[in-house]
């Protein structure tokens, strides 16, 4: 056995003693640094918890901005003389769609606009104009299809409910929207036992309209209540109404619970109702080292999400030199086309911009006959960093993925690029963005399709159709896209919101250096 002496042991513990103190004062180091920055993983999972439908989404944004300082405009009042050099603003539309900007202090119309868009929906299942239903003895409610959705994945799924309601006022004798979130597991779609379908785990297949059909609850008084409501019918004959009335149209169990959320006198103060239906379990990290994020809504949210904070977290940062317009954009109805009052392809941005190019930031408005010109000078001058997610490669499906293009979740965003103009990116964009990546340290990968897969798309190619304005797509790489419960990356979120920092930061210095 080898013999240590007593110097060699006093050198040892003096290493080992030093060993650990520096490992001390690393920890305590590290500590004291988080403790005065943003958690953004656990930030974005706060995020999701709270996001459930659109218009949970943008009023998520709503608080955020407003507790940096933004101020809320309308679309229907006049701007003039409310927007400022160095303001900070945010409009919205139909509560589902959400554009903030921060005016530079050198701003003047043709100037450049740097600008991020994402989107506020996501494919999932909403309750139908007329929902009452019910089967052997069960109580149902009949949902339509929102988007191209992985619906098998609901299966099996406990299922709540979010959205918007239209409810009378009587203070106001107005009818206005509230936002409502009955966060409990309240419905559920049931697979067919495998006794019942032993071919199930070869092919599942299901008709989405009678069988992708969410039970509620017993009907066990199913008779007495058909028996009520035909006499309240009776009683209503005297009274015209255009559209049945929200009872005789949905399952009055689910508006006894929306009447207690929102602590309503009645179900009669309900007059309609926009709800969608998501997954009860709550958005969390996962992985052995917590190197993920599970959840619905990955896409988009996580645009959303690191668009919000790429902008407020650099309002301040030099915003008396800028002599651009920080925008951040986010819109309902990307899953469906885009083709709404408050989807991409609406005029919600494109009104907005030009709203901002009439406004000297001085209390008068332009008056003079070139203000046209100077919109369609901003637009040549601006950029669109259109951000949607994109599909990390699958490691037990690798074959569908093209060979040298295979995105990894951790690895930061992708930039997207397709020939046939599914994504907007070119060489120039490419180039732009790698001087704003090199700058802040923030990783990239490439993401091209196999030829032999089909391609998604974005809002990208339509607002640079609209627009004119050059566009790239990029996006954070996750697994399961379009499933109720999708996979991303913890370490992406913050990846992205550098990047979005830095584009917002230095965008109109960099925008004449890439001359095409």
């Amino acid at each position: 056995m080898c013999k240590v002496s007593q110097t060699n042991l006093m050198e040892y513990h003096e290493v080992d003693t030093i060993e650990r103190s520096i490992d001390y004062m690393l920890r305590l180091h590290l500590v004291r640094k988080m403790s005065t920055s943003i958690n953004y993983p656990q930030e974005f999972i706060n995020f999701l918890n709270k996001a459930h439908s659109p218009y949970h989404t943008v009023q998520c944004i709503r608080e955020h901005l407003q507790s940096k300082g933004f101020k809320e405009l309308t679309e229907r009042d006049s701007w003039n003389g409310k927007v400022k050099k160095c303001g900070k603003y945010f409009v919205t539309r139909n509560n589902s769609s959400i554009i903030g900007f921060v005016i530079g202090g050198k701003w003047a119309p043709g100037n450049p606009i740097a600008i991020t868009g994402a989107h506020t929906d996501s494919p999932s299942l909403r309750i139908k104009p007329i929902s009452k239903k019910s089967s052997e003895g069960y109580s149902q409610i009949a949902v339509e299809c929102y988007g191209g959705g992985s619906w098998h994945t609901w299966f099996d799924s406990d299922l709540a409910l979010a959205g918007r309601v239209m409810v009378k006022d009587d203070a106001t004798n107005q009818i206005i929207s509230k936002l409502v979130d009955i966060n409990k597991p309240l419905l559920k779609i049931p697979t067919l036992a495998i006794h019942l379908d032993r071919n199930v785990n070869v092919k599942f297949e299901f008709n989405k309209e009678t069988q992708l059909l969410p039970i509620a609850g017993l009907s066990l008084n199913e008779k007495n209540s058909t028996v009520k409501d035909q006499n309240n019918k009776l009683k209503e004959l005297d009274e015209f109404t255009s559209i049945s009335s929200i009872v005789e149209r949905h399952n009055k169990e689910l508006l006894d619970l929306i009447v207690k959320e929102l602590e309503l006198k009645s179900v009669e103060k309900i007059e309609d109702f926009e709800l969608v239906l998501y997954d009860h379990k709550a958005a969390c990290l996962g992985g052995l080292n917590e190197e993920f994020v599970f959840s619905g809504r990955l896409d988009n949210l996580t645009s959303c999400f690191t668009s919000m904070y790429g902008i407020t977290n650099c309002t301040d940062s030099r915003i008396e030199s800028e002599h651009g317009i920080r925008l951040m954009s986010c819109f309902d109805h990307e899953e469906i086309g885009s083709s709404s009052a408050q989807g991409a392809d609406s005029n919600f941005l494109p009104n907005i911009m030009e709203r901002l190019t009439s406004l000297k930031g001085d209390d008068s408005d332009v008056s003079d006959p070139l203000c046209k010109s100077l919109i369609l000078e901003s637009s040549a001058k601006s950029f669109f960093l259109s951000s949607d997610v994109a599909h990390a490669i699958h490691p037990n499906y690798a074959g569908k993925y093209e060979a040298s293009h295979k995105p990894l979740i951790g690895k930061g965003p992708v930039i997207k690029i397709n020939a046939n103009q599914r994504y907007m990116t070119n060489s120039p964009g490419i180039v732009l963005l790698k001087q704003l990546a090199d700058k802040s340290k923030v990783p990239l990968q490439l993401f091209v399709v196999a030829n032999d897969s089909s391609c998604g798309s974005t809002i990208g190619p339509i607002l640079a159709s609209k627009t004119g304005i050059r566009t790239i797509d990029i996006g954070n790489p996750i697994l399961s896209m379009h499933s109720i419960r999708e996979t991303g990356g913890s370490a992406d979120i913050e990846y992205q919101i550098k990047l979005f920092e830095e584009f917002f930061e230095n965008y109109s210095s960099l925008e004449d250096k890439v001359i095409v």
